[in-house]
């Protein structure tokens, strides 16, 4: 374990500590997260365990802040990344100034990371890094399904009012095996190229979130029970987190989508609950996305490569 020193806004010092894997207390860690509200399911500890195997992390000595680190390792170097499926970690303080604070804990990153390609919630412009935005968007329910619905944009009213022609049951019976396989059928090969040790991942994080009641997969299946669309949800206690989805042809055809996110905001409704769509950088969900009356919420990815060429040049 490494330690440093931050001056805290002139008071007392505060120890920062860095935290191999096996150091960290996921006791106290969970304790500080349980203190701040509408938090992100993504710091969680046995979320950063399933999905970043090995994660590291910065802390105040008394776990009153915290910063986990996705770390992997790559021809024998070591580095900081963004997994997928998960969006953004950064500082996690329930109290303080969390710009200045993140900026603080971003300086005593160790330097044995050579390359940091993180993805986190302050807008920070941390010396020797590039910055740049990446985009969610959110809906807060805290008005009536009503005004919730007059708040949609006229294209996302006209087609959930298509898929209401069609009979379109919403099911809970959905395996994750069966959403990944419909993913990868349809979406993966257009989404990029995944590895298999993300799918299997992904998988581990519904099993455990299924198991412990804290998420769910709802589904629409043909007549003959075939998966026609599916989507994993994560369930905290004010957020409505819709991590993953996957759909057929002909569930676009039957405007699914838009039935199902409609289904969940009419239940949600009044409730003062958060839906988060998870964000994409494709032009053309994002619109989706916002169709539903959400407002566009910025995280930032921080970038460094100190990698010795010619190892830089793969990344």
């Amino acid at each position: 374990m490494e330690k440093g020193i931050r001056g805290d806004a002139g008071t007392s010092e505060t120890m920062i500590a860095y935290l191999g894997n096996e150091e960290i207390d996921r006791r106290r860690w969970d304790e500080c997260l349980a203190e701040i509200p509408g938090i992100r399911p993504y710091a969680w500890s046995w979320y950063l365990d399933i999905m970043s195997p090995g994660w590291d992390a910065l802390v105040d000595d008394d776990y009153s802040a915290l910063f986990p680190l996705p770390r992997a390792k790559k021809y024998g170097l070591s580095y900081i990344a963004t997994p997928l499926f998960l969006q953004q970690l950064g500082l996690f303080t329930p109290d303080g100034d969390r710009q200045k604070i993140a900026l603080e804990f971003i300086s005593f990153m160790p330097d044995f990371y050579r390359l940091i390609d993180l993805h986190i919630g302050q807008e920070v412009r941390p010396r020797g890094y590039t910055v740049t935005p990446r985009y969610d968007i959110e809906l807060h329910l805290d008005e009536p399904y009503e005004k919730c619905w007059l708040n949609y944009s006229s294209d996302c009213r006209r087609n959930i009012n298509i898929a209401r022609r069609y009979p379109q049951a919403i099911v809970d019976d959905v395996r994750p095996r069966e959403v990944i396989s419909l993913f990868r059928s349809n979406i993966g090969k257009r989404a990029g190229v995944i590895r298999d040790v993300s799918y299997s991942r992904l998988k581990n994080l519904m099993d455990h979130c299924i198991q412990n009641s804290k998420g769910r997969i709802l589904g629409v299946r043909s007549p003959k029970g075939k998966l026609l669309w599916g989507m994993f949800v994560i369930d905290t206690a004010d957020r409505i987190t819709m991590l993953f989805t996957a759909g057929s042809r002909k569930s676009r055809e039957l405007r699914t989508s838009y039935h199902v996110i409609d289904h969940i905001i009419k239940n949600g409704a009044g409730s003062g609950r958060t839906v988060d769509f998870a964000g994409s950088s494709v032009p053309s969900i994002s619109l989706f996305m916002r169709s539903f009356g959400g407002e566009q919420t910025t995280y930032w990815r921080i970038y460094r490569n100190n990698l010795p060429w010619p190892l830089r040049l793969f990344r």
